[in-house]
């Protein structure tokens, strides 16, 4: 084409800056500017001109981000027609962006929206934690796929269950943000997904998809060993481009600074404030500084010292530049109502941190981004999420407190973002970034900030969890393979060259260095083995996933939580459950902070009687004290499940959304592993506990309503004043009534009464009377019929049905049925291999979704038994039972049935289309579940998906 000579003319002159008109027509809309900067223009040949791998080294602010368009649109060249046009079949051709935080995806979602959507028509799509319920249909019909690297990496260990690889066929471009990042906790995860794909593009199935040519297109900031970032990528010697500092578009300066240590850490950090005015005198020139703690009370204590010590200036405060501004911040002061906020603001310093209220956390983020507040104290969360760069930058200690008395260095992904915040290209001509640390660690932060600190895998402490995702993907299916895997690797790369960091001895040759990633992988796979969760041969060299080993890849659960849900003891209640929940490595990012812990002990002691469950000493009276983050965690889930919870501050309500989106994720796999091993009352348990964390009620809470739209905690209270705490008492409600009880106005009580058609059908369970004997034993019928045929909404409504024998917790059965599809009347056949006595069999329904709509039912051999039960009043047991979504179920005998408070189930993950096959039953069907294990597996495989 006459616009690649043209580029390649171009492209010979070094000094050239790359004109955004070299483009075809139709792409040039794309960019805002005339003409690429050096960075862009030195690597437009090999990012828009080729299809080779690259990886670019290059400072903040220099223009990455662009390169990434350009291979975009480099991908895309290929859908113009000889007349410029673009026409493309959608979805054919998708690039993968991975980021390494969400609101970094984000923020890249909008802007790409904004530009390729808009201008060639194409679908952009984000995958992060905030993103749970996609469709794979939709995902076939994107074009570029933004994402974080768990994301990814958890899409991608489930691809097998939605019809093959077509959607990773497609998938020809991969632009990977921050690689350095690899060397960073969460890096496992981007080196474990990037590994995956090499493999998978080798596949012979792949030969004729695009990802049998995938192009792996990498940036990062300035490291030494780009090279090794290199060879993993398979980037060949021109496609590595490093620039150093001279491309920054604001100079930055850099400086470390050490002093001598304190008796301890904590007292050393305290130290450090009373030098931190005097380094913003010094080099902040009176512009807008950060200053970045390392809790969140020490980011308000350094605000309110910086606010003394200016406000003893009077009239010439340093971070006072006007009139105007001082009046500015008197008003916005009033506008707070945290004293210590309102003391800082009128002196131009502010503090920001996870405990500011949602208001507070708005005010300061504008006044300092209108430069009326000209310091803002941190905490390093900041340097993750928000966008606020400033002039300055210091870092006040290079350590951070960790859980349980200690403290410990921050990675160095962290200290990279920090600085990087340093330089505000629309205000600033340049930039200062400052570390405060003690003498002996020194040298460590010059060499990082130099870009002397090498990068390192971090696969080798999470092996285990990647091994065992790669076996039931089937990428690895015998020991050679797994070496293979982790020839794959950056950890390989690393190893050659550093193998004392991974604690393995020097190698000579690759025969002993692969001695010793056979002896690796042999060592996880014996760990593996052991828990039940994947299978080998005599020789140990043939490798089969177990189904606990493919639930512990489908849920992203870590191997030490795994490890938990199968050593946990027979017949768990539900208190068991909790305590695992609390001990497992997925929220151990919670930590317990000295502030809390006077809140966390007033919730405990439960005064109100609100608690289910309670930690307790060993005089068996509530603990008086919270002392470990196990133990926050406990308090919290509990406080969150009353339907009442406390009021908590801003950090404690996002500890107790982590619990609660991890919490039902790890009960599901709670739930789906005691239904492989047959387990009744856990199965049940588990199943409840899940779907009440994401209602975050108990099942038999009286402020169920709440789940219905229009009602919170204040309109739940009221009616339940009224008697109305059910919803079969919210049906037979007068309008009127409701809008007078909750002091709303018309039409309210009827769009209440509205939500209710979207509630599950009613469905009835009872067991036939007469139970059918033939050679293969006794059998008894359990009958789901349908009350209400036509549902008013599309909303679909699963459940779990689960039959099993208290006496010896034998689950005989289980299934998800859709409520509103299945066949009605619906008959389940069961013939449990011992003898059933009268009230052992019970059947139980658990809704997916709603808490209070669950319903079980016992088996009573003879009339004159049920006769006995029915003489007891209010506690009768009956053969009938209504499945409902407005009626309460009869109630069973209170002593006999104490068994049976099973809480309810939980909701949909992603959707349940990915989680359960569902369809309709046509004709009734009769399972029971096998004796051997084994069996059970291919059962429960070809109807559920376990």
């Amino acid at each position: 084409m006459d616009y690649q000579r043209e580029v390649v003319a171009a492209s010979y002159d070094p000094d050239s800056l790359k004109a955004v008109s070299f483009l075809p027509q139709v792409f040039q809309s794309i960019f805002e500017f005339r003409y690429f900067n050096s960075v862009q223009s030195e690597s437009f040949q090999d990012a828009f001109l080729s299809d080779s791998n690259m990886i670019i080294s290059a400072p903040t602010g220099s223009g990455k981000t662009v390169l990434f368009e350009l291979c975009i649109l480099r991908l895309l060249s290929g859908c113009l027609t000889p007349e410029g046009n673009f026409n493309s079949i959608p979805g054919s051709l998708k690039a993968v962006y991975i980021g390494p935080l969400k609101a970094l995806v984000q923020e890249k979602h909008r802007d790409w929206n904004r530009k390729f959507g808009k201008t060639l028509s194409l679908k952009c799509h984000e995958l992060t934690g905030d993103t749970e319920q996609f469709n794979i249909n939709h995902l076939q019909e994107t074009d570029i796929i933004l994402t974080t690297p768990e994301k990814f990496d958890s899409i991608t260990r489930r691809h097998r269950d939605f019809g093959g690889l077509s959607f990773f066929g497609d998938i020809a471009l991969i632009l990977i943000d921050e690689v350095h990042l690899l060397g960073d906790k969460r890096g496992a995860s981007l080196e474990a997904v990037i590994s995956r794909m090499k493999m998978l593009s080798r596949y012979p199935e792949m030969r004729n998809c695009p990802l049998s040519k995938i192009r792996f297109v990498a940036v990062s900031a300035t490291i030494p060993n780009i090279d090794d970032l290199a060879e993993w990528l398979m980037v060949p010697k021109r496609g590595i481009k490093r620039f150093g500092e001279e491309v920054r578009p604001v100079k930055l300066t850099t400086k470390v600074i050490g002093y001598a240590p304190a008796k301890n850490d904590f007292l050393f950090e305290r130290k450090l404030q009373n030098f931190v005015f005097d380094i913003l005198m010094q080099h902040s020139k009176g512009k807008s500084a950060l200053v970045f703690c390392s809790t969140r009370k020490g980011a308000q204590e350094a605000a309110l010292t910086l606010a003394e010590t200016a406000s003893k200036f009077g009239s010439r405060n340093p971070f006072l530049k006007s009139y105007e501004q001082y009046e500015r911040l008197q008003v916005a002061a009033i506008s707070t109502n945290d004293k210590n906020m309102q003391v800082c603001i009128k002196n131009a310093v502010g503090y920001h941190n996870g405990g500011l209220g949602f208001a507070d956390r708005n005010l300061v983020e504008n006044l300092f981004l209108s430069r009326d507040v000209r310091v803002l104290c941190t905490t390093n969360t900041l340097a993750h999420g928000v966008n606020l760069p400033a002039h300055t930058v210091i870092i006040k200690s290079t350590q951070y407190f960790k859980e349980k008395g200690g403290y410990s260095e921050y990675d160095r992904g962290s200290i990279l973002q920090m600085c990087g915040r340093a330089g505000r290209p629309q205000f600033d001509n340049d930039g200062v970034a400052i570390i405060m640390t003690r003498k002996e660690t020194v040298p460590l932060y010059e060499n990082l900030l130099l870009g002397c600190e090498p990068v390192e895998s971090e696969l080798f402490t999470s092996i285990a969890e990647h091994l065992n995702a790669e076996i039931v993907l089937m990428t690895v299916s015998d020991v050679s393979r797994a070496i293979d895997w982790l020839m794959c690797s950056f950890l390989y790369v690393r190893i050659k060259k550093n193998p004392a960091h991974y604690h393995i001895n020097h190698c000579d040759s690759a025969e002993q260095l692969e001695k010793q990633l056979k002896d690796i992988c042999l060592q996880y796979v014996k760990e593996l083995s052991a828990f039940g969760l994947v299978e080998t041969d005599e020789d140990g060299y043939m490798l089969r996933p177990l189904e606990p080993g493919r639930l512990m890849a489908k849920y992203y659960l870590c191997f030490s939580t795994m490890k938990l849900i199968v050593k946990c003891k027979l017949q768990s209640s539900t208190e068991d459950l909790l305590h695992i929940l609390c001990q497992a490595q997925e929220i151990k990012w919670i930590k317990l902070r000295r502030a809390e812990k006077k809140i966390l002990n007033d919730i405990n002691s439960d005064v109100a009687g609100r608690l289910r469950f309670h930690l307790v000493s060993s005089n068996g009276k509530a603990k008086k004290r919270i002392q470990t983050a196990e133990e926050k965690i406990f308090v919290l889930m509990n406080d969150a499940l009353s339907g009442e919870p406390s009021s908590l501050d801003f950090s404690l309500n996002q500890d107790v959304n982590g619990i609660v989106s991890n919490g039902k994720r790890i009960a599901r796999c709670m739930s789906d592993y005691f239904i492989l091993k047959r387990k009744f009352s856990d199965s049940m348990n588990a199943l409840t506990l899940s779907k009440c964390l994401s209602q975050r009620l108990w099942e038999d809470s009286p402020y169920q309503l709440k789940q219905l739209p229009g009602i919170g905690m204040v309109t739940a209270k009221v009616l339940l004043g009224a008697g109305i705490n059910s919803f079969e008492k919210l049906q037979s409600a007068d309008p009127r009534r409701l809008e007078s009880l909750t002091g709303r106005k018309y039409p309210f009580g009827n769009h209440v009464k509205e939500s209710l058609d979207a509630l599950p059908p009613v469905i009835t369970m009872n067991f036939l009377n007469i139970p059918k004997t033939s050679k293969h034993g006794v059998a008894y019928i359990l009958e789901l019929s349908r009350s209400n045929q036509v549902m008013q909404h599309k909303k679909k409504h699963f459940a779990d049905v689960v039959i099993g024998t208290e006496s010896d917790n034998n689950l005989l059965f289980h299934e998800k049925i859709r409520l509103d599809q299945f066949s009605s009347p619906y008959q389940i056949t069961v013939r449990p291999s011992t003898k059933v006595h009268s009230g052992d069999l019970v059947a139980s329904i658990i809704s997916e979704e709603y808490v209070g709509l669950d319903s079980t039912i016992r088996y009573v051999s003879d009339c004159e038994e049920r006769s006995n039960y029915s003489n007891k009043g209010s506690n009768e047991c009956t053969k009938e039972v209504a499945y409902t979504g407005g009626k309460t179920p009869h109630p069973l005998p209170t002593a006999e049935c104490s068994k049976l408070c099973y809480e309810k189930s939980h909701s949909i993950t992603n959707s349940a289309e990915e989680t359960w096959s569902t369809r309709a039953f046509s004709e009734p069907t009769f399972r029971l579940l096998p004796a051997k294990t084994d069996s059970f597996q291919r059962v429960t495989s070809k109807r559920g998906k376990l």
